[in-house]
């Protein structure tokens, strides 16, 4: 995963005065101040050598206490360590449990001509992309909650051992928790059968959350935390040296001639 702070062509406009001044003192042509509108109508993104990302860190849990007194847990850390450059090191450590899932299942409202009145259908959330956010509940009583949060700071890198697993699956009866990590994607999932599933993932163009119940007084949440932690810039690289390298690759676009 490439992962680059991006600065806006807005933010460099910003600091522009401060390049131009360092422009003057150099012999040729030098640059001259580019208009607001011609600014509103510039697109592109710099990357700003020495502020890069050092690493990714994802966190996940998530929680279901049904009303027949089953209880279900997963969680999944996983780490990216982007400090020696080229492929992360990745740490994983997955954790899961089912418990008290011999009580008996709950019950769906039913129609013996129709067959369950209680359901939900979650099918076309496999086709979106970005963040995705979902709570479909079909029942009574129930209690929902999506959570995330994304943290971005410099400072010291985590020190996260890897568990060497890269799955973890727990099933009682109707009740599974299921935590893994594969083909570059995490995933974390809580089921039980006849309500419904709980599920969480992060993998490429997509961070996700979703809950889907169809039955009466369940208790459920999801928690997602991303953290970056940015390497700080060196004391030796003014910032208005990496503003100006930055503000030649637009040569051609804005800089008079």
């Amino acid at each position: 995963m490439n992962i680059r702070l991006i600065v806006i062509a807005s933010a460099l406009a910003a600091l522009l005065p401060t390049v131009l001044h360092a422009q003057e003192k150099r012999s040729g042509k030098g640059l001259t101040e580019i208009p607001d509108p011609e600014l509103n109508l510039m697109r592109g993104r710099y990357t700003v050598g020495g502020n890069n990302v050092a690493w990714f860190g994802v966190t996940m849990a998530s929680q279901w206490q049904a009303s027949s007194g089953a209880a279900m847990e997963g969680a999944l850390q996983l780490g990216m360590d982007f400090r020696n450059g080229g492929t992360p090191k990745v740490s994983f450590t997955p954790t899961v449990s089912v418990t008290a899932a011999d009580a008996p299942l709950p019950q769906t409202a039913t129609d013996t001509a129709s067959g369950p009145l209680a359901s939900v259908d979650s099918s076309g959330l496999a086709n979106v992309s970005g963040l995705v956010q979902s709570v479909q509940v079909a029942g009574d009583g129930n209690s929902a909650r999506n959570v995330s949060s994304l943290t971005i700071r410099d400072g010291e890198v985590p020190v996260v051992a890897d568990s060497g697993v890269r799955s973890a699956s727990a099933q009682q009866g109707g009740a599974s928790a299921t935590a893994s990590f594969d083909n570059n994607q995490a995933r974390l999932e809580l089921q039980l059968e006849g309500v419904g599933a709980v599920q969480q993932w992060i993998r490429s163009g997509s961070v996700g959350q979703t809950i889907a119940l169809g039955g009466n007084a369940q208790q459920v949440s999801n928690r997602l935390q991303i953290e970056l932690v940015r390497q700080s810039m060196a004391s030796n690289t003014p910032l208005t040296q990496n503003i100006a390298q930055a503000m030649a690759l637009t040569r051609g676009i804005g800089p008079g001639q």
